[in-house]
């Protein structure tokens, strides 16, 4: 297999800074992003390009594009993302866009900005990192769950428009992958829940929600190179569910009846134990 240039976000830790590792090991090109360059110091002596990027800024879009004038993307993986956890009806305003901003919108402004650059490959590939909560929406991560879902809806509609043009599309939808993603999250809904929140008495309930995607996770170096190894055999696939509980949150929405999953659901996360 030739060398591929491979250009992917959010790679300061975690799934990102693995399937850089992972296609850097193989032999691909790397070039990757974060806000902070010096956060993948580790991956720039991997052999990495490293270059700054704020996904929400369109200047720093634009600036990535400039500084790669005249070179080729084959592919692009977005994969930074953030998550806002909490009660919807008391998410602060701000968090509650940011998580589409992050999500959804920069993806889709990013490949804009990007498009020249991938039009000559002889194999474009986009890759956008979902998750298995844009399938099953859960309490507390009605935000982040609604973006996922969003992101799939954009990954289905982007492959068809940009089938014309040669360019493939794969969603990923990982399960739990070890990250500091979960700590991150129940740092932020932590900083603003409020004591008289409606939600106070379910308080861990909400905590247990927003650290529920590190409970048994799957390595994220496992998941980088299962995902590498399937984009690199042939044709990509349309959509891929990696990790553990891709398979079985997926079937538990296909097959639950909806009111018995939404029972499950909300007991899980204790609110069962609130009264009207």
């Amino acid at each position: 297999m030739s060398k591929r240039n491979v250009l992917i976000t959010g790679c300061s830790s975690g799934i990102g800074q693995a399937l850089a590792q992972g296609f850097a090991n193989q032999g691909d090109a790397v070039i990757a992003t974060a806000r902070k360059p010096e956060s993948m110091a580790n991956l720039a002596a991997l052999g990495c390009r490293t270059l700054a990027l704020d996904v929400n800024d369109a200047q720093s879009r634009q600036q990535l594009a400039d500084q790669l004038s005249g070179q080729t993307i084959d592919i692009l993986v977005h994969n930074a993302g953030i998550s806002a956890m909490g009660p919807l009806l008391e998410l602060p305003e701000d968090k509650l866009r940011g998580q589409f901003e992050t999500n959804v919108i920069a993806p889709v402004l990013l490949t804009r900005a990007l498009f020249p650059l991938m039009r000559g490959s002889s194999a474009p590939l986009i890759v956008n990192i979902g998750s298995v909560s844009g399938i099953l929406a859960t309490p507390f991560a009605g935000a982040y769950c609604a973006s996922k879902a969003a992101l799939h809806a954009i990954s289905d509609a982007m492959r068809m428009e940009l089938a014309p043009f040669g360019f493939q599309v794969t969603t990923v939808q990982p399960g739990a992958i070890q990250s500091n993603f979960g700590a991150a999250a129940t740092a932020n809904v932590t900083a603003w829940l409020a004591d008289n929140s409606l939600y106070a008495a379910i308080r861990d309930g909400i905590l247990a929600r927003a650290g529920a995607s590190q409970v048994n996770a799957t390595p994220a170096e496992d998941f980088a190179d299962e995902l590498v190894r399937q984009l690199s055999a042939g044709r990509a696939p349309r959509e891929t569910r990696i990790g553990h509980g891709s398979r079985t949150l997926p079937a538990l929405k296909r097959w639950l009846p909806g009111a018995r999953l939404d029972r499950v659901l909300s007991g899980k996360f204790g609110l069962d134990k609130l009264t009207k």
